[in-house]
């Protein structure tokens, strides 16, 4: 290939978790502005949500486990191999994501995933002579605010979960390699993400709403005035391009919240947005922990907007049509199958004397 590829004045951008929710809509946005892109990925959920990237001369695939020694620089070098300049960057999106998939493949499995790995990557990035390196954390890391006043990067952690400890182990790892390393450590914490993506998800609260709205006409709501954050994935895929833009000093061991203020509800709001959408949809209240993340929190995005210039797109309205549309035109006959979610939520079952039934709202 390397005798016919087009000369790309783009830099090589490695992407872990490339077929991913995320990755796969972040690949498709650096191809099309001219970067090289290599992706690793072990195609847990298949790699469908990638194939239509195959015929561009400047992506590569490598299917490959990032938890093993390596696997970074060996794609690397097929990609170079291939044609491609050494790689400028790394963004690290593989992980078992999300307190079901985390809690289902159980402590040790979730640390070498999420904690092992990111250092196996980096050490990798670092040996490339990659000049940064972008993690994909959660905001889930603050877990139950105190104040109900929007947390920032500066906040306390207050994790709920193993999946957003092993996130908080993986953030001080990298922050301690700030100093000593060539490779600059950039770590975002997203908000709940929503919209869609090549690699579909329906166990996300949003796309889930709509979903249920949708086939069942009826919602179940936990926690219903507990606040979360939210953010669309395309919206995350443009905040990790400015930080693969962005200048050294701003990036350097540095921490952003990657969302929007605008994008700040309640479950409550969620649902009565659905219901706007879907009129007619019943709503069923249980005042019960829902999948053991608890998350009562609003987010302050001031300091993202400020250094790198981020403005979220796409608001929750506007993220539930586009959900809304896609399960009206049939592209997807089975969305309720396992290989459009990460796990299956775990929910702590009430008796059926404790449910306070059905509202209208």
């Amino acid at each position: 290939m390397s005798s016919t590829v087009d000369q790309r004045s783009g830099r090589h951008i490695l992407v872990t978790g490339g077929a991913g929710y995320i990755g796969s809509v972040l690949v498709g946005c650096l191809l099309r502005r001219g970067d090289w892109v290599t992706v690793i990925d072990d195609l847990l959920f298949g790699g469908e949500s990638i194939l239509a990237y195959l015929g561009d001369p400047a992506f590569h695939f490598v299917r490959a486990d990032v938890c093993r020694p390596g696997a970074v620089q060996g794609a690397a070098h097929e990609a170079i191999a291939r044609g491609a300049p050494s790689p400028s960057a790394v963004v690290h999106l593989a992980a078992l994501a999300g307190f079901p998939a985390c809690q289902a493949a159980g402590r040790e499995i979730a640390w070498s995933v999420n904690v092992d790995g990111l250092r196996r990557v980096f050490e990798d990035a670092e040996s490339l002579g990659a000049e940064r390196l972008v993690f994909s954390s959660t905001y889930s890391s603050y877990g139950l605010a105190q104040d109900g006043v929007p947390v920032t990067e500066d906040s306390p952690l207050n994790p709920q979960s193993l999946y957003a400890e092993t996130k908080i182990a993986a953030e001080e790892y990298l922050l301690g390699q700030t100093g000593g390393a060539r490779c600059s450590p950039l770590i975002f914490r997203f908000a709940t993400l929503f919209g869609v993506s090549p690699r579909m998800r329906f166990d996300l609260i949003v796309n889930q709403f709509v979903l249920e709205a949708f086939r069942r006409g009826e919602l179940m709501i936990y926690q219903r005035q507990y606040a979360r954050s939210f953010a669309h994935v395309r919206d995350i895929a443009a905040g990790v391009m400015l930080g693969l833009d962005a200048p050294e000093d701003r990036i350097r061991g540095q921490v952003y919240n990657l969302g929007s203020d605008e994008n700040n509800f309640t479950k409550d709001e969620i649902g009565a947005f659905i219901r706007e959408a879907l009129p007619g949809t019943k709503v069923r209240y249980e005042d019960r922990n829902y999948d053991g993340d608890l998350r009562d929190v609003r987010v302050s995005f001031d300091k993202v907007r400020a250094r790198l210039a981020f403005e979220a797109k796409v608001s929750v309205r506007e993220g539930i049509g586009e959900v809304l549309a896609l399960l009206q035109s049939g592209l997807i006959p089975d969305p309720e199958s396992d290989r459009f979610r990460n796990a299956r939520p775990i929910v702590f079952q009430a008796s059926q004397g404790e449910r306070e039934g059905w509202h209208e709202r």
